[in-house]
């Protein structure tokens, strides 16, 4: 439980309030939340331990066992959401571990590392893996820094312009797959009900569980030190195999997102 958590809360989790962004507690449950989001300003409740440290410093690497019990206020964008759907979560939400491939500025530094539960709502577009939709509220694993992401970019140049010039682009979408490392499910649970998270870690496959049912099974996941973070923004990235490469901020009236617990440990 979170009784360590006062105001402000305790390290080691460093506090990330911008644009509105909120943490504060709720019935001993942290809730992550703002009133409000508007385009073009960049909203964000955040909590990570891995603030001021160099990457070959961060805190976490297999083999370990996460788990976090959570619920949103509102439910998961489906397929069939778009940008202008209304009584969905917008942004992106979630909790686990990653790299942090950016500079304070904004700066994209390296290639992302990332193996948590993530969420994106419309008009984010990251279409990772083929026939699982760019959105939605999903277990993914992405290991771009590997030597097999580095054979793949010319490949994945080559067959995203044959996709631009013949509209077939299906070559493109497994070079994106094979280019970024993923792997994801979309998560069969209602987003706004409590449900407990589970990963496990090992340093040949990740294991993604849902009320201890089995979602995702990830070979060959990332192996570098990661950073623990969970947040909600109202941000979105457009990453296709048409080559499309795009980041932004969208409007958004009050949300949140409630963790009950978190326990990390070695196994």
């Amino acid at each position: 439980m979170f009784d360590d958590f006062i105001e402000p809360l305790d390290k080691p989790w460093t506090q990330t309030c911008i644009g509105g962004g909120k943490l504060y507690m709720v019935d001993s449950v942290l809730r992550m939340a703002f009133e409000s989001a508007r385009q073009g300003q960049y909203t964000d409740a955040q909590i990570d331990d891995y603030d001021n440290l160099p990457r070959a410093n961060y805190p976490w690497r297999p083999p370990l066992c996460m788990q976090v019990i959570a619920r949103s206020s509102l439910p998961a964008a489906t397929f069939s959401s778009t940008a202008e759907s209304t009584g969905i979560l917008r942004g992106t939400a979630g909790f686990g571990f990653w790299n942090y491939p950016f500079s304070v500025r904004g700066d994209i530094l390296m290639l992302p590392e990332a193996i948590w539960f993530f969420y994106a709502s419309p008009p984010s577009n990251m279409a990772l893996v083929p026939g699982i939709p760019g959105w939605g509220w999903k277990a993914q694993i992405v290991h771009s820094m590997r030597p097999g992401a580095l054979a793949a970019t010319v490949p994945m140049t080559v067959s995203t312009v044959f996709g631009l010039l013949t509209g077939e682009t299906r070559p493109a979408a497994r070079w994106m797959q094979k280019l970024t490392g993923a792997s994801e499910a979309i998560l069969p649970v209602v987003m706004t009900d409590w449900h407990i998270y589970t990963l496990e870690w090992q340093p040949d496959v990740a294991t993604f569980f849902v009320d201890d049912k089995l979602v995702l099974r990830a070979p060959h996941p990332p192996t570098r030190p990661l950073g623990f973070v969970a947040w909600l923004d109202n941000q979105y990235a457009i990453a296709t195999p048409r080559g499309v490469l795009r980041f932004g901020t969208f409007s958004s009236g009050p949300q949140w997102l409630e963790m009950d617990s978190v326990k990390i440990e070695s196994i």
